[in-house]
């Protein structure tokens, strides 16, 4: 059996299994805006960093940025700052370039941050995705993952428009290009072995479904939570929620007959 909670009372780190250690997140549909509230409503210290090139950090949302020339490069220590995020240089026009895991742990432990927010794939702002043949580039050693994956992409039309490599999300879902995206496709790409949880190890996995902006959203995608969670033992609960809000709109989990 599905518990389907109310989620007036859990603040955002604690529904995603973000209150210490390394939280991964792949996908598309907002893993940097999840990343930016949850360093928001973290009461620690916070340091943001990505294995995958990516758009630049915006200054809004951090206390320092640090651009490293290379994974090699010393990272500067910041005794004051409480949101620190950190890449490495790249020639690509507002873009910044990911560490290697062993770097990103070094800095973390380093720096003695309370909790290290990983961007672990690329999605170049499109609402859904499905992983390349090398990615996610999850470490080892990560506590948690977040698969993402927008609401807004029910009842869209496949395409680059709101894919990354819509081919590709096509060729693993066993969907026709422009056929519409349905729930069935969403429950099957969270719950695939090649989909969200590919690379996922033994780390404790906690899907997103983002962009929940409306009631009618939200009891679409409680039951496309629900079903996920009947299909894979692998997902420890799948949070509902609206992140340039900062809002969790709803937590699904099993009840303890589970």
């Amino acid at each position: 059996m599905i518990e389907q909670s109310e989620t007036i009372g859990p603040n955002l780190p604690e529904a995603l299994g973000a209150m210490k250690g390394i939280v991964c997140f792949v996908g598309a549909g907002g893993k940097k805006s999840t990343m930016y509230a949850l360093a928001a409503a973290h009461s620690g210290k916070v340091l943001l960093s990505s294995t995958s090139h990516m758009y630049r950090y915006r200054e809004d949302q951090t206390d320092e940025i640090v651009m490293l020339e290379d994974s090699n490069h010393p990272m500067p220590e910041f005794r004051e700052a409480r949101v620190v995020a950190v890449a490495t240089k790249t020639v690509t026009k507002h873009r910044v370039g990911g560490l290697t895991a062993d770097k990103i742990r070094r800095i973390y432990r380093d720096g003695k941050y309370d909790i290290c927010l990983i961007k672990s794939d690329g999605a170049r702002s499109r609402w859904i995705k499905t992983p390349g043949d090398h990615e996610p580039l999850i470490p080892t050693f990560a506590d948690t993952v977040v698969p993402v994956v927008s609401a807004q992409v029910l009842g869209r039309k496949l395409n680059a428009d709101i894919a990354h490599r819509p081919e590709r999300v096509a060729r693993l879902l066993g969907m026709e290009m422009n056929s519409i995206v349905t729930d069935a496709h969403i429950i099957d790409l969270l719950s695939n072995p090649k989909g969200a949880l590919k690379n996922t190890a033994n780390a404790r996995v906690i899907p997103l479904i983002n962009m929940v902006d409306d009631e009618s959203l939200r009891l679409r995608t409680r039951e496309i939570a629900r079903v996920v969670l009947q299909r894979s033992e692998r997902i420890s609960w799948v949070v509902l929620g609206s992140m340039r809000q900062s809002r969790v709109v709803e937590i699904i989990k099993r009840d303890a007959d589970g």
